[in-house]
């Protein structure tokens, strides 16, 4: 199973874009948050309205993962504590959002909503504590916007930004991945990383960067392979085998992987390094 994980989009159309160019190659699309913008001088409700067209357009190409990041929170719970109501009726599209646990494949997936508060946050643990009592395919994974504290996939180059409680939910329940995205600049910075390795869980950070394509990693789980891509360069990581850095630059492109980057030059520019040179 091949997914593609983008988060900390941000309101930005033409990322957008590039993804509808790119998700029929995929079985699923995750979305790990933040996929409004509170900065944006569009209207929020405006962008909330625009955000359900394209992720309508996913989802008639493949399956579609969405959680809520800090940018996502339009409304406050009967506690004061703020939700993202908007991605709990995304269901309506087809789309697994927030609170919600499903299987594709040989994969079992948990997606736990932005928590605000301590009502949020013990709905998460119930959540996951629910979730480890159920049967599991080959794999485990979450998908959770904030990332580990603590891990380079939090780093924000002064200090880090992670959270926490999910450090003690893995060593709870032990996935096999987190998938993760809110420091925008730890892939980036010194120290900073997109993949780290907690006991035997793998966590990830995809990054955000400005124009198309987005910061993006490709997940090809049948083959245990891990691929980071931004303008800062292309890496990959064995998922099969121990943490080891720095991750291996990509030496030579599986032909699906290329296959993936032409089909979306037209729409939204290619993947950064995958392009063959003209030969004459």
């Amino acid at each position: 199973m091949r997914c593609l994980v983008v988060a900390d989009l941000h309101y930005s159309l033409p990322q957008f874009d590039w993804l509808l160019s790119t998700a029929p190659h995929f079985d699923v699309v995750i979305i790990a948050g933040d996929a409004l913008d509170i900065g944006s001088v569009v209207d929020f409700h405006a962008q909330i309205v625009v955000v359900r067209k394209y992720l309508a357009r996913l989802a008639e190409l493949t399956r579609v993962i969405l959680c809520s990041g800090n940018h996502d929170l339009d409304e406050r719970d009967e506690a004061g504590e703020k939700i993202s109501r908007w991605i709990s009726h995304v269901d309506d599209l087809g789309i697994a959002h927030d609170g919600e646990n499903l299987t594709i494949g040989k994969t079992y997936f948990t997606i736990c909503p932005w928590w605000d508060g301590p009502r949020v946050k013990e709905q998460i643990g119930k959540q996951l504590a629910s979730a480890a009592t159920e049967p599991h395919s080959e794999r485990w994974i979450w998908i959770h916007h904030a990332p580990a504290a603590n891990s380079p996939t939090s780093w924000g180059g002064a200090r880090y930004f992670g959270d926490a409680e999910l450090v003690q939910w893995i060593e709870d329940y032990k996935p096999d991945m987190v998938l993760s995205g809110h420091v925008h600049q730890s892939p980036f910075v010194k120290d900073g990383s997109w993949f780290d390795r907690l006991g035997d869980t793998w966590v990830f950070n995809v990054g955000q960067q400005f124009g198309r394509p987005p910061a993006h990693i490709m997940l090809d789980l049948d083959n245990e392979k891990a691929y980071w891509f931004s303008a800062a360069g292309e890496q990959s990581i064995d998922l099969g085998r121990p943490l080891q850095r720095p991750a291996d630059t990509i030496e030579a492109f599986p032909e699906w992987l290329i296959a993936v980057s032409q089909a979306a030059v037209q729409a939204a520019g290619p993947i950064p390094a995958t392009q063959r040179p003209e030969t004459g």
